[in-house]
């Protein structure tokens, strides 16, 4: 891929975890995409949203930064399978836990947005 896909990537996940600190719903539509599938895979604790429903429960959030957690998160992995679909690994921590996420990127016009999010969740190790 090329150094403006990585770029825009990079950007998109900066985007994602200070949205997620900031439960700032409006910067995280400019990272998913319309159709976005948000699938918890923790045991016990299963659940399978729509952007709509997710970006409801966002709103409803205290703010992580807002309760003074500092951002802590860590891209894992980024891979390219073709110019369209990309994939992130990443690993953040807010609100008492770690979660691991599994995030599916594809081209949406010109840009790369989230079309899955699959993550898991443990509590936070001090």
């Amino acid at each position: 891929m090329t150094p403006t896909d990585h770029k825009q990537v990079d950007a998109l996940m900066e985007a994602y975890f200070e949205g997620l600190h900031q439960a700032d719903s409006t910067m995280l539509r400019d990272v998913f995409h319309p159709q976005l599938a948000y699938v918890c895979a923790t045991e016990g604790d299963e659940l399978y949203l729509d952007l709509e429903t997710y970006m409801t429960r966002v709103d409803g959030r205290e703010p992580p930064a807002r309760r003074g957690e500092p951002r802590e998160e860590e891209i894992l992995e980024i891979a390219f399978a073709s110019d369209r679909m990309a994939r992130v690994d990443a690993w953040m921590t807010m609100m008492g836990r770690d979660f691991y996420d599994l995030l599916t990127l594809v081209r949406y016009g010109a840009e790369w947005r989230i079309v899955t999010k699959v993550f898991s969740y443990v509590p936070k190790k001090d």
